[in-house]
């Protein structure tokens, strides 16, 4: 069970429960309905109360974050590896393999999930709140809030310095120049089902990238996304006419350079929604990725 407790300072005498919630812990109004409703979900001192309860100065107020609903969906449980970089009671960070996604989906069938790899190792009652989602194809970091509370803290901070994220790729050919930003909006591509373009009426959307090395018409970057919005880098390297290596939807598809496309999260560095301390985690890059830098790249290269 996870519990957030705070000891209520002077400054906060005379608040209501309600208070705290909405002002001091930041829980959503839907949040504050859902404990207002739970019957135990909220004490004092030991004491089950309700948000309307006054507050006084030195009182320790405990609150349970665990959902106690059934998903929304049934999940089904698979034998799928899926490595644990770091957890503590509050949120979990994987190293997603490829060709595995998120959540099930009917465009997909019989695809490996995260959310059935947990529910195998932790039961299907446990509650998957992905934080930053990752294509099928995409390796590496992948966060994961225990709590629909947690998830929301961390969705606002996702796209700010308090949550930043870094990505190794192999595009084809070399961006010029060596380092820049693409700052060009992102939106659905009317003659796709599933893919992106940039285009004026599109969401703003922003990249970082530098290249670290070059090999054989390849080149092996590092991206920063500013911005999230669905296959990000994916357009924005193909949009810079540098599409990944192996990406069959915005380059071309190449089974025997790399059977998906190059990309790899390696790296991600937060602030703990509940401790406020830093996290940082990292990922090595996978075999196929190291594979194409062994054959293509010049000996010592590095990612």
């Amino acid at each position: 069970m996870a519990v957030i407790t705070r000891v209520i300072s002077p400054e906060e005498d005379g608040a209501t429960v309600r208070h705290i919630l909405r002002a001091g812990l930041h829980f959503s109004s839907h949040a504050v309905s859902r404990l207002a409703h739970g019957g135990d979900l909220i004490r004092v001192n030991g004491l089950c109360v309700h948000t309307p309860h006054i507050l006084r100065a030195g009182d320790v107020l405990e609150v349970e974050t665990e959902d106690r609903r059934p998903p929304k969906a049934p999940v089904t449980p698979g034998p799928w590896p899926l490595p644990v970089v770091r957890e503590d009671e509050h949120l979990l960070i994987v190293n997603k393999p490829a060709g595995m996604t998120a959540h099930a989906s009917n465009f997909l069938p019989g695809t490996p999930t995260v959310a059935g790899a947990l529910a195998w190792e932790r039961g299907a009652d446990f509650l998957f709140h992905p934080v930053n989602r990752l294509d099928k194809g995409t390796t590496g970091l992948m966060v994961i809030a225990k709590s629909g509370y947690v998830h929301d803290l961390l969705r606002r901070k996702l796209h700010t310095e308090a949550f930043r994220r870094e990505y190794r790729a192999v595009c084809l050919g070399c961006p010029q120049p060596e380092r820049g930003t693409v700052d060009a909006p992102i939106g659905r591509d009317e003659s796709s089902v599933v893919a992106r373009r940039v285009r004026p009426d599109g969401s703003p959307a922003v990249s970082h990238y530098e290249i670290l090395a070059r090999g054989d018409g390849l080149s092996l970057l590092a991206l920063r996304p500013e911005t999230g919005r669905t296959h990000q880098l994916r357009v924005h390297m193909a949009y810079l006419g540098c599409p990944l290596a192996g990406d069959w939807l915005y380059g071309t598809e190449d089974p025997a350079l790399i059977p998906r496309p190059a990309l790899h999260a390696c790296a991600l560095a937060l602030e703990h929604p509940v401790t406020g301390e830093r996290v940082e985690a990292s990922a090595p890059l996978p075999e196929d990725m190291q594979r194409l830098l062994r054959e293509r790249f010049p000996e010592g290269t590095e990612a």
